[in-house]
């Protein structure tokens, strides 16, 4: 695995280098956590009731796609994206659930640059396509996905 060599505060278009892959973050999902954003957003009995959520098709209580999709997204916030260059996102390709998130799974994310170019029509700035993975601590993939992001190049 690759590390920064410029610290998230002063991270250009430059310095996302196509093949670069990055491991961080570790957060631990709790069934409260779950059931209140499940509650708020995705009010389905297997995220929000633990007794019905045993009697369901995943033998228990899950996450919501949506809350392993915001969990993602603050890691990759916290690590990932320049807090000097990023200019925001087109979209996100190939979202993915391959398996539930349950109370007491810790996630890591992994991030590779797939690709990474200089915008012909717009050269203040570059494309970083980025395949992002979570995965629990038995290691196995719980979310994928392909996000597109701009980032301005690094000041003359």
């Amino acid at each position: 695995m690759t590390e920064f060599t410029t610290p998230i505060d002063d991270r250009w278009f430059e310095d996302y280098p196509e093949g670069a892959v990055y491991e961080f973050g570790d957060t631990t999902v709790t069934e409260e956590e779950i059931i209140e954003f499940a509650t708020k957003y995705d009010p389905q009995s297997f995220h929000v009731d633990p007794a019905a959520a045993k009697e369901g098709p995943f033998g228990g209580l899950i996450a919501s796609g949506w809350h392993t999709t915001s969990l993602m997204m603050r890691m990759f916030a916290d690590h990932y994206l320049s807090k000097v260059a990023s200019l925001g996102s087109p979209g996100i390709d190939d979202l993915r659930w391959p398996r539930p998130v349950r109370p007491g799974d810790r996630l890591r994310m992994r991030a590779t640059i797939t690709e990474s170019r200089r915008s012909q029509s717009k050269p203040d700035r570059g494309l970083v396509r980025t395949q992002m993975e979570l995965f629990n601590g038995a290691d196995e993939l719980v979310f994928s996905a392909s996000a597109v992001n701009f980032v301005a190049v690094r000041p003359a």
